[in-house]
């Protein structure tokens, strides 16, 4: 049962009450992301996430973890391009102390600069990671390209110009700007007592501020753009993609079908044609990721150096075949179950409640039941799923990303597959 509440100081709070469990995950949603950021600070909100885990007025960094440890919780916290999360899930008797944690790193973080310095250091070593994974970068990369022109373009992770140049001034001025009344959402799922949640969280979260509602972003006009990596690795790494659907398109749920068709499962035809078939790739895929005002769609393959080519012609291939012949409705009526299955899976899991209601809330101002999630996709018809392929099914169209140690003119192939 979801149970929506509003705190004395207008700050939302959904609850889900799933009785049959003993834990609860308590999570606090901000909605402050790599879209809110000027370039200058460009990584500024995952530093913040960062920086609340570094010491508050009354506990260090080790307190607070000890105290989480404590009480057999387990905390941590996420920046994506729209928001930021900061949750602990824990047993149903220890609501209390993990609520009062999560409240103090929130409301008292003194982001002390000596702190602010090493974090930075940490930063910069999580930089190098992505860099040395080269299925990461190629997915970064192809975001960057595909949003250019647009505030989803920016890195969530900043870069290490920018994050040199945030001092804890900044830091301070940020918050205070998208740390506030109308930007938070305290999300609640597990076993608990709703009414002293609300309780706990009007006592003690009194200092933020109310805040000016978000200005809506921009919306450049797409065009193909195409970059290749030279680095000392193993295999060739391939992330191509083109603009998708945003959050509360009309096509979203077909789009995601159709992406459970075309890459998301082992079923699918670029896994059973690109590896199985040809045995091109250990790992093909495809995904379907929205935001508010925008979205995108990418396919990615792991592969030899001497078969880019050929992995790009199969995937082209399949992109095809899905435009000329459709989707049947074998096809449908499969991704359909699996689809269906995948989110009741999900919902099995106390975090994973918190993380969609909290999400949806803030970022969408509802929360669609399970049962209406169910009968969207059950309700998705062929007619549907043609305009979902129209928006995906040209390769020509698409961005591209090769992380290789050769260098391969990826731009002349894949605007020489355009329809």
């Amino acid at each position: 049962m979801i149970i929506n509440r509003t705190l004395n100081n207008g700050i939302r709070v959904v609850m889900e009450s799933l009785p049959f469990v003993q834990s609860v995950s308590v999570g606090i949603w901000v909605r402050a992301g790599s879209v809110d950021e000027l370039p200058v600070y460009s990584g500024i909100s995952h530093l913040i996430e960062h920086m609340l885990f570094k010491g508050t007025k009354s506990r260090s960094a080790k307190k607070i973890a000890e105290d989480v440890d404590r009480i057999g919780g387990h905390m941590n916290a996420f920046t994506g391009k729209e928001a930021t999360c900061y949750y602990i899930k824990t047993l149903e008797k220890n609501v209390d102390k993990a609520c009062d944690i999560l409240i103090d790193m929130f409301m008292n973080s003194v982001f002390d600069p000596d702190e602010l310095k090493k974090e930075k250091d940490v930063i910069f070593e999580e930089i190098k990671m992505i860099e040395d994974n080269p299925e990461d970068l190629a997915g970064d990369l192809l975001l960057e390209m595909v949003f250019r022109g647009t505030a989803l373009e920016q890195s969530i992770i900043g870069t290490r110009e920018s994050l040199e140049g945030i001092a804890r001034d900044s830091i301070i001025d940020f918050l205070s700007q998208k740390y506030t009344t109308d930007n938070i959402v305290i999300s609640v799922a597990g076993s608990f007592d709703a009414d002293h949640i609300c309780e706990l969280f009007n006592e003690s979260f009194l200092a933020a501020q109310s805040g000016k509602s978000r200005t809506p972003g921009h919306k450049a006009q797409y065009e193909p753009s195409y970059q290749v990596r030279v680095k000392d690795v193993e295999q060739s790494h391939i992330c191509m993609g083109v603009k998708g659907i945003a959050q509360e398109d009309p096509l979203y749920f077909p789009m995601a079908l159709l992406n459970n068709i075309i890459g998301g499962s082992m079923s699918s035809r670029l896994f059973q044609n690109i590896r199985e078939q040809k045995g091109l790739a250990y790992s093909v895929y495809s995904s379907s990721n929205s935001y508010v005002t925008d979205g995108i769609y990418s396919i990615y393959a792991g592969v030899s150096h001497t078969k880019i080519e050929a992995a790009i012609d199969a995937i082209a291939e399949e992109m095809k075949l899905v435009k000329t012949s459709g989707i049947g409705s074998e096809e449908l009526s499969i991704a359909k179950e699996q689809l269906k299955s995948s989110y009741v899976f999900s919902q099995e899991n106390v975090n994973n409640r918190m993380y969609a209601n909290g999400k949806n809330t803030l970022l969408l101002s509802r929360v669609l039941t399970a049962q209406e999630i169910i009968e969207r996709i059950d309700q998705v018809e062929e007619e549907a799923m043609l305009r979902a392929t129209d928006l995906i099914a040209d390769i020509g169209r698409y961005s591209a990303v090769l992380v290789s140690s050769k260098d391969y003119d990826i731009c002349s192939k894949i605007v020489g597959l355009a329809v």
